[in-house]
């Protein structure tokens, strides 16, 4: 995950309200789970909701309270080793693997944890000199948010019962019938991408830089359930052809027939098992899959600059995307915002003149930047005022357990 650039200012105004406001919904998940659902890891790439309610804290405890709260001693001293994400700075951990087995301390004790953290915090959040960090600390736990939605959800999906977290899907239909779309036309030419200016931004987002486009269009919808059902039909997880070498060879491998969460003509949802809606946009697919399905449809997946260029006329915080604690659920439109996480094909690199922050929040991105591959956008699970135009998330080309869809592009 990634890390502010230094040079972005954090504006102080409503920084308490929003830092109170993201503590508040980590909490609000994880309402309908039972300590047992809290305490399940499905797989490594995913860990347990109530490691997620602690990683968050132990962020604050050690990067803010620790560091820069006079007199502030941890609420546990052998917490951090179980908490501790990825950062070497900051000394041993429990291996990720093993995150499910963390039958204590309970939800309870974490929720504990949690209300002193946060209390702890209220004089920090008026100091302007830790805005920068503070600001951090808030995007930090927006995307464990969304971690958390999609770790449960695959969690759930292991039980033979397919239980709901919820009891109801999420509202709103799809807008967009499978046969509509248009394009988003680009004359190419030089373009600026890239954060700069005055707010937040991961330091992966910059520095803004120079990019030359060719002439292209990209899709204004995002590619649905029945148009997957079009590509499953005509053989497309069987035709080698249409795949890269590598994702021919995960399909194989893995046995993969269809997109995760697919059974007949139903979908495992955080509703539990629910009728596939033709309409929506397919998600939980992996870069393999897109790139497959784009070479069926005789197009291509857009560049992570391509997208942006279109990207930056539109609302970031538009669309279909988090607003409490609600199941997410993808549903269609015609933003490029919101629903699922688009892929690229571009690979996850860094900018030009990229430099990573000193000290351990520098470990916060740049060490990823190797074999994974860019996706823009947001999802249905992404807290909406999370994402921008210049946003880069990452993935692994054979994850699909996050919201990831995918949009056509084209040279024009």
């Amino acid at each position: 995950m990634p890390q502010p650039e230094t040079r972005a200012a954090a504006d102080t105004p409503g920084l308490q309200e929003r830092f109170l406001r993201t503590r508040s919904l980590s909490e609000a998940l994880a309402v309908p789970l039972s300590d047992a659902d809290a305490t399940i890891q499905s797989m490594e790439d995913a860990s347990p909701t109530k490691w997620h309610l602690a990683h968050t804290t132990w962020f604050w405890e050690t990067f803010l309270l620790r560091d820069h709260a006079d007199g502030y001693r941890l609420w546990r001293e052998q917490w951090p080793y179980l908490f501790n994400s990825y950062y070497e700075a900051e000394g041993d951990r429990l291996m990720r693997a093993r995150r499910g087995m963390l039958s204590r301390p309970t939800v309870d004790e974490i929720l504990a944890w949690r209300a002193h953290v946060t209390a702890a915090m209220g004089p920090l959040l008026d100091d302007p000199a830790l805005a920068p960090l503070i600001e951090l600390g808030i995007a930090h736990e927006q995307q464990h948010q969304e971690l958390l939605l999609t770790d449960i959800k695959h969690a759930l999906f292991q039980n033979p019962l397919g239980p709901a977290m919820w009891a109801e899907k999420g509202e709103g239909a799809a807008s967009s019938p499978a046969n509509a779309g248009g394009w988003h036309r680009h004359p190419g030419g030089i373009a600026r991408v890239g954060h700069e200016g005055p707010g937040f931004a991961f330091d992966n987002e910059g520095p803004a830089h120079r990019v030359l486009l060719e002439p292209f269009a990209l899709a204004d919808r995002l590619v649905t359930n029945a148009e997957w059902q079009e590509f499953l039909d005509d053989g497309g997880y069987r035709t080698a052809s249409l795949w890269l070498s590598d994702g021919w060879a995960w399909v194989q491998e893995e046995g993969i027939e269809a997109p995760l969460y697919w059974r007949g003509t139903e979908d495992f949802t955080h509703a539990g098992w629910q009728e596939r809606d033709p309409h929506a946009p397919v998600t939980h697919i992996s870069h393999f899959e897109a790139d497959a399905f784009a070479s069926w449809a005789g197009a291509r997946l857009p560049t992570e600059f391509e997208w942006e260029a279109i990207a930056r006329g539109q609302d970031p915080s538009g669309g279909n995307q988090l607003d409490g604690a609600a199941p997410p659920s993808p549903r269609g439109g015609t933003g490029l915002f919101g629903d699922c996480w688009q892929f690229t094909r571009s690979g996850y690199l860094p900018y030009p003149r990229f430099r990573p922050a000193e000290g351990a929040v520098g470990e916060y991105n740049g060490k990823f930047m190797s074999g994974q591959v860019v996706l823009r956008g947001a999802s249905c699970a992404t807290v909406r005022g999370h994402s921008r135009a210049s946003y880069r998330n990452f993935f692994y080309p054979h994850q699909r357990w996050q919201f990831t869809g995918l949009r056509l592009a084209k040279d024009d």
